[in-house]
């Protein structure tokens, strides 16, 4: 059995999974479409990385974000384009805030991480108004799209434990497509999405992922030899260019879909 993932470390989880997903926060984000003005609630915010884009790319009348992670919370409100952000600490299974509140609830790179992933789906749903957004996007875990699953995999080889989200089969898109139907949303679309990043060096890409608590403590309780020997397997297959640049591609799943509205009574009298 796995440690649980701890996020308790904004800065290094921005060096190793903030600039990812921006990436594909963006991509997610011009497929979204949102039309300004509109009230927005970041389910699982983390560090905010997300939570900015949509602070700059979106023009939200309101925009609110959760996460049950303290220390990352702290690092989002460092982001001064989240200065008039309600940022707070919270369950996504079990939202603070009344019902129809919301015209659009995101899920970024979360639904792997929620115990209960119907219930965060449904938790979205109630708190966003009759014709409003629910939508995801996540890593496609199951098919290789996680930015690190090369160095997942031959952590594997080599005999380790790797550190791995509570439900990954929650990301894959037939998953997703069939939370959101059972959800009662509307108009379900899915989309994939594939981004990449450059790293400088091989040193650049080494010093991001050991510098993130959850595999840098599982690559500390390997044995030197097998370090090296992951390090020489690395080096063998990411992609590298002559000036020593190792550009990675990661794919993710989205999924949209609206909220019913409720039916305009009949006139009385």
């Amino acid at each position: 059995m796995t440690d649980p993932i701890r996020f308790n470390d904004g800065a290094s989880y921005e060096r190793y999974m903030g600039v990812w997903s921006q990436l594909a926060g963006g991509a997610f984000l011009e497929w979204l479409a949102p039309a300004p003005g509109r009230h927005w609630l970041d389910v699982g915010c983390g560090n905010g990385a997300f939570t900015e884009l949509v602070a700059l790319r979106c023009a939200p009348r309101a925009l609110h974000g959760i996460d049950p992670s303290a220390a990352q919370l702290e690092f989002a409100r460092t982001r001064s384009a989240l200065s008039d952000a309600d940022l707070r600490e919270g369950d996504a299974m079990a939202l603070p805030y009344p019902d129809d509140r919301f015209d659009v609830a995101v899920m970024p790179l979360v639904i792997f991480f929620v115990p209960d992933p119907a219930r965060g789906v449904a938790e979205m749903v109630r708190v966003v108004r009759g014709g409003g957004l629910v939508a995801a996007y996540a890593w496609d875990m199951h098919g290789g799209g996680f930015p690190y699953h090369i160095v997942q995999r031959e952590m594997r080889e080599l005999g380790a434990v790797v550190p791995a989200p509570p439900r990954p089969e929650a990301s894959r898109r037939e998953s997703m497509e069939a939370l959101w139907r059972d959800a009662g949303l509307i108009d379900v679309a899915w989309c994939e999405l594939t981004v990449q990043r450059t790293f400088a060096s091989f040193d650049e890409y080494w010093g991001t992922i050991v510098g993130w608590d959850a595999v840098g403590r599982t690559i500390a309780t390997m044995s030197a030899a097998n370090v090296a020997q992951l390090q020489s397997r690395l080096r063998a297959q990411l992609p590298t260019d002559a000036r020593g640049c190792i550009t990675c591609s990661a794919r993710a799943n989205a999924v949209l879909g609206r909220v019913p509205e409720l039916p305009v009574p009949p006139h009385q009298g």
